[in-house]
């Protein structure tokens, strides 16, 4: 895959992405992993939230799908789930107000009437060659997004999750090899880490599970939508394997996480980086 240079307001589109991104609602084949599950996955719309999605649903799981405004993605995303005969619900709303956090747990608890699965996925990213550059404003929405989401989500999920229920936190490669030009990001991914390491232990006596999956490249609306055309046209060819992953490529590992095959694989971190390790 060579994407083609292409620019983006945040969040982005899958719809327009040129090419698509495979979320492998052509291949993805459940066969029963999740049966009877409740699901919560934040940035569930597009990229590797809707990749996860298709592949919960086509495991037997239902989903609630929290997405920040992208209507048209999360629709299809909903479709998706819908054909694969699973529950979907949507809930639109920035989960930087931890007011919206505890909608969308709420929401899922109505719905389902329990989580059994948390996938704190939806993030937020922008490239700036100099700290200096880095509005004060950017820097606190990257901090609320991608961390404070976190927090929020599982306090008020907690509470409704039992012993066999799976919390996943989406990190990333940067965590470990951060890149000068995503200070933020990078920041909140190491954060998000720890955080997951922390909680696992914290959790365990509950019988409920806190891991964490590291992508490397990934081909998503994020990308387009927050890095310069010229960084788009070459991203991922630095990867060991020579190309981004695609949000497909993912999912089975956040259905393993979720799934009682993984009853024993608690404080992990996952790293699907193409080849880039993480030690």
């Amino acid at each position: 895959m060579s994407p083609t240079v292409q620019q983006q307001r945040p969040p982005g589109r899958e719809g327009v992405m040129d090419p698509r991104p495979d979320s492998g609602a052509d291949d993805y084949r459940g066969s029963g992993r999740l049966t009877g599950k409740a699901a919560v996955i934040t940035g569930g719309d597009s990229g590797i939230g809707r990749a996860v999605a298709i592949a919960y649903a086509r495991e037997g799981a239902d989903v609630l799908i929290s997405y920040l405004e992208e209507d048209d993605d999360a629709a299809d995303t909903a479709r998706l789930v819908e054909e694969a005969g699973r529950k979907a619900v949507l809930v639109p709303g920035d989960l930087r107000d931890p007011g919206q956090c505890r909608t969308v747990v709420r929401r899922a608890v109505d719905a389902f009437g329990r989580i059994d699965v948390l996938v704190s996925n939806a993030g937020y990213q922008m490239t700036r060659d100099r700290l200096e550059d880095v509005p004060d404003e950017e820097w606190n929405r990257t901090i609320e997004t991608n961390l404070n989401a976190l927090f929020h989500l599982c306090k008020a999920a907690l509470p409704h999750m039992g012993a066999g229920s799976s919390i996943i936190a989406s990190t990333s490669v940067n965590s470990d090899m951060p890149p000068p030009f995503l200070l933020a990001y990078n920041a909140t991914k190491a954060a998000i880490a720890n955080f997951a390491g922390g909680l696992a232990q914290q959790l365990g006596p509950r019988g409920i599970r806190v891991n964490s999956v590291a992508p490397g490249p990934i081909w998503t609306p994020l990308i387009p939508a927050t890095m310069p055309p010229e960084m788009v046209a070459s991203f991922g060819e630095d990867a060991p394997l020579g190309r981004p992953g695609q949000p497909a490529e993912l999912a089975p590992v956040y259905v393993m996480l979720a799934s009682d095959e993984a009853s024993y694989v608690s404080g992990a971190r996952v790293a699907v980086t193409g080849g880039t390790p993480i030690l």
